[in-house]
Order: structure tokens, then C-alpha cells, then sequence
């Protein structure tokens, strides 16, 4: 399944020697939360890390938590000893990265070299391709804590993969080997795709935070409790019924209540929250109106109640439940 790198042997230490064949010897370049995780689960899988690069205090502990027994080396002594360079560092890290140590000469023909940025497919690893190496792009599709707990969650999820056709398979087996399900991404479409992660799972860690900061800002003592159960079922509906899972005062075309939503936001002391409102109700109210979920006329009116114009979210001129003054019925 896994190819056999040419030339020297790579150095092995007590703990490789009773690796069982076809394992690889797994180099982990930055211990943050994804690659301890990933290195911790291909341990698991069978194959030895032999070494890993950990700069900050939090970071050793996280390699020495997830990793106990591997050694924290210098960066080029690992990928000289490893089969499998597993690259996971942030995005704009990544080119200068593979750049410089292809000047060092320091990438081997037959190495895997795989990182798990969700941004780049296989185009940023070409210095390390250009000398013999076998590009790998494996995006974990999770949110991580560093933790061990996340070890748990890799069965849920999915893995977003590019490769060169001929050595997709290996790609795919190493998802497979970590308990994941790997889906295969074109090159050309790795920053659309992360684009659309970053939305779902970013931007709900926002949404969450800035609602949960009215309600404290109004004395509620506990807003995720209060929250909780209500964004896990929202998110629940919506994986499972697309947009058909819409409620609210924009869904069921209730301009009056969004002309209120607007006023009292823009009378409260938060105006990251108040433009995150207005430009999320707009997107719900668009794409309600294009499926149907919302007439021609309530469509126009709620977005009259949302728009930036002058006078826009007023209730002057807009004939709430109904289309704005002077449209047609």
C-alpha cells in the first residue's frame, strides 16, 4: 500500500523497530493542535513517529501529551529520517517552508510529504515534488483542541484530499487508517471548498459569541445554556432539511419584528453585532425569496426593513406584512 523510499534507511529508534511492515516512520513538523492529533492517530494506526518539531512551551507539552516518547528534533533532521513528512503549520508558513528546504536539498526522492491545509492542494509542495517526493494534501474537516479528546471525533469526519492521481490511493488509505472518510478535492477548488468550512464552522463560533454577548449584556447568568440546545438543534434541522429547516420573523415574512430586531440593536452598544445581524438577515432573506420560502412581496418588504438607503428599517414607508408603498400586490 505505501511506497518504499529509495536510497538510505531511515534512522529508527527502540520503539520503530517493532513497527509491523508496510508502517511508515512518520515526522511531525509543528505540533500544533492538528498535527499532535493526526501524529497521535497515525501512531495508532501502526506507524511510529519518530520524531517531531515543537518550538513553544505549548506545543512541547501538546507533543509530549499526545506523543509521549517521541523525540522533539530540529526540522531537517526529521524529514531525513522520515518516510512520511506530515507538514502542519499555518497556511501562509506553508510555501516558505517547502521553499527553503528545498534549497537545503533537504526533500528525498520516494518521501511522502503531506500537509493538512484546508487552502492548498498539491501545487505548494512543488520544490519538495521536484526532487522526488510524493505530494500529499490531507485537510481534517474538525475543529481541534489539542486535546485527546479529539481523537474520538476523527471518526466523524471527513478528510478533504488532493493527490496526483497515481498515489491517490495512498492518500486515501492514510484517512482511512485514522477512522475518517477521505473526499477527494480538485486542485482548483481547494479555496472555495475552505472558504465554505471557514463559513460553517468559523462564523458560527462567532455568531454564537456575539449573541451569547447580548444576553449577558441583558443579565442572563448562563447564555450558553440558554443557547445551547437551541443552535445544536437549528444546526441539527438544517444538515438534515436544508433550507426547508428556516424559522424566524425573515422566514415567515414578520418585517414588523425585524424593523424592532434593527432598532433595538442599533440602540445597543454593539455594532459588530448589529452589522452581522443586518448582513446575515439579508443573505436569509435573499435565498428565502429565490426557494419560494418567501413571496415576491414579503421578500421585498423585509429587505426594504433591512436595506442600508436612508430610511431603510424604518417603518416610514413600508407597509409591514405587505409590499413597500407604491409596488405592485
Amino acid at each position: 500500500m505505501f511506497p518504499t523510499r529509495p536510497g538510505k534507511e531511515p534512522r529508527m529508534s527502540s520503539a520503530d523497530a517493532t513497527r509491523r511492515p508496510g508502517r511508515l516512520g512518520v515526522g511531525v513538523i509543528g505540533a500544533g493542535r492538528v498535527g499532535s492529533v493526526l501524529g497521535a492517530a497515525l501512531r495508532s494506526a501502526g506507524h511510529a513517529v519518530i520524531g517531531v518539531s515543537a518550538v513553544s512551551e505549548a506545543s512541547r507539552e501538546r507533543a509530549e501529551n499526545l506523543l509521549p516518547g517521541v523525540p522533539v528534533l530540529e526540522i531537517p533532521d526529521i524529514i531525513e529520517r522520515a518516510e512520511l513528512v506530515l507538514l502542519s503549520v499555518p497556511d501562509d508558513a506553508l510555501p516558505g517552508l517547502v521553499e527553503g528546504l528545498a534549497q537545503l536539498k533537504a526533500w528525498q526522492a520516494g518521501q511522502l510529504v503531506v500537509h493538512t491545509s484546508g487552502r492548498y492542494g498539491i501545487g505548494v509542495l512543488g520544490p519538495a515534488r521536484a526532487a522526488g517526493a510524493i505530494p500529499l494534501a490531507i485537510h481534517p474537516v474538525m475543529t481541534f483542541t489539542g486535546l485527546s479528546l479529539d481523537l474520538g471525533r476523527l471518526p466523524d469526519s471527513a478528510f478533504g484530499i488532493t493527490a496526483p492521481s497515481a498515489v491517490l490511493p495512498i492518500a486515501q488509505a492514510l484517512v482511512v487508517e485514522m477512522g475518517a472518510e477521505p473526499v477527494v478535492v480538485e486542485e482548483e477548488s481547494r479555496v472555495l471548498y475552505h472558504a465554505a468550512l471557514a463559513h460553517a464552522s468559523n462564523h458560527l463560533v462567532t455568531i454564537a459569541a456575539q449573541s451569547a454577548q447580548l444576553l449577558a449584556d441583558l443579565g442572563v447568568q448562563d447564555p450558553d445554556r440558554m443557547l445551547g440546545p437551541l443552535m445544536k438543534a437549528s444546526l441539527e434541522n438544517a444538515l438534515a432539511a436544508g433550507e426547508g429547516a428556516l424559522t424566524g420573523p425573515v422566514a415567515r415574512g414578520d418585517a414588523g419584528t425585524v424593523v424592532a430586531h434593527r432598532a433595538a440593536l442599533e440602540g445597543h452598544d454593539a455594532p459588530d453585532v448589529r452589522q452581522a445581524y443586518l448582513g446575515m438577515a439579508r443573505a436569509t432573506a435573499v435565498r428565502a425569496l429565490e426557494r419560494g420560502i418567501l413571496s415576491p412581496a414579503q421578500g421585498e418588504t423585509i429587505l426594504a426593513a433591512l436595506a442600508d438607503t436612508p430610511g431603510g428599517g424604518g417603518a416610514q414607508g413600508l407597509r409591514l406584512g405587505g409590499p413597500p408603498d407604491g409596488s405592485s400586490s
